[in-house]
């Protein structure tokens, strides 16, 4: 309802609703000289909101093809969905489009035919109205522009559109190169052993590639039976032999989360030190089972650093580690690989 872009597509637009309304009825609007309300509007570039009605859409090429970009909408009755969307795909292409419903079967039979001809589709419901963005507000996280006419492809807009406008370049390289080029470890790279705990090491302190390597825990009948008991989980593969022998791992297997308590076991320092709190875990994967009589071994390295620039209630500063976790067993074979995020104090 604001003001359009310029006189010129203020022009356009009423020249386009003057074509529509040849085969399009007019419900209301679509007066060029309406009569404008509010201080500073007289030289603007306004249009009046426009709604047509075209009875026979299905017979009609007018109400496709010729696009009036501005305030102006036309209402198309079908008789059932299939009508629905060959009305939506006659439009060539829009940046979006929305569907009304409460049903659930529906979108999801609707969607993915109506996704070949819009760049965005907006569900709305009853659950979502309230917070509903409304037909074409453009959201930064998410995809602008559409097929056809509606750009060709996708518009650049929003957050999506900021690694567009910036310079970048791909490097290539062993890990050992790419670690100090991004100060990121990458795994496969020379890792630092000093001697010393990682974890008793302060923020400043760490750097990059530090790594420790554990000792070896073998992974038995008893630690599998006590971790079910505490935990609840008696999953068949963890107790039952024949069952497991049945699987396609063929034999029974520890829990995977034993085998990431165990994992921490083996690299967690006891006492207290600079490390405050491990706070998250990204990244999780198990690679491999671990069969009952399997040992595992960890290996952990600083693998990022983030200065978080607060200090705690005592003034202490603090930072953030991200640690790359290698597990694996006895045959150096990979068997969980995940990142641990711990808070790190600075020196006081």
């Amino acid at each position: 309802m604001g003001a359009l872009a310029s006189k010129s597509q203020q022009s356009d637009v009423a020249e386009r609703v003057a074509l529509l309304r040849q085969s399009a009825e007019l419900v209301c609007g679509g007066d060029a000289n309406f009569s404008l309300v509010g201080e500073g509007v007289a030289h603007g570039a306004f249009f009046q909101p426009t709604l047509l009605l075209c009875q026979q859409p299905m017979n009609t090429d007018s109400v496709h093809d010729i696009e009036a970009f501005g305030p102006v909408s036309t209402l198309m009755p079908y008789d059932n969905m299939e009508e629905a969307m060959a009305l939506a795909k006659r439009g060539k292409g829009s940046l979006v489009g929305s569907l009304i419903t409460k049903t659930p079967a529906l979108a999801a039979q609707v969607v993915p035919r109506l996704a070949a001809n819009h760049g965005r589709l907006h569900v709305l419901d009853r659950e979502s109205a309230g917070e509903s963005t409304g037909h074409g507000s453009p959201l930064p996280s998410l995809k602008h522009g559409g097929p056809g006419r509606a750009g060709g492809g996708e518009e650049l807009g929003g957050i999506r559109a900021v690694t567009h406008m910036m310079q970048r370049a791909a490097v290539q390289g062993s890990p050992s190169m790419l670690t100090a080029i991004t100060r990121e470890y990458a795994r496969g790279a020379k890792v630092i052993e000093t001697g010393t705990h990682p974890f008793k090491r302060y923020f400043e302190e760490l750097q990059i590639g530090e790594s420790l390597q554990t000792a070896s825990k073998v992974i038995g009948e008893a630690d599998v039976k006590a971790f079910g008991e505490l935990t609840g989980d008696m999953f068949y593969m963890h107790f039952d032999d024949a069952a497991a022998k049945a699987s396609a791992f063929g034999k029974r297997i520890a829990h995977g989360y034993l085998v990431l308590s165990d994992a921490a076991g083996l690299f967690v320092v006891a006492e207290p030190g600079p490390v405050l709190a491990n706070y998250g875990l990204d990244t999780l994967r198990f690679v491999k089972p671990v069969g009952l009589g399997d040992s595992i071994q960890v290996r952990l390295t600083c693998k990022r650093k983030i200065d978080r620039n607060k200090k705690d209630a005592n003034g202490q500063g603090q930072g953030v580690v991200a640690w790359d976790v290698e597990v694996t067993n006895q045959d150096k074979e990979l068997v969980a690989s995940y990142d641990i995020l711990t808070l790190v104090a600075k020196k006081a």
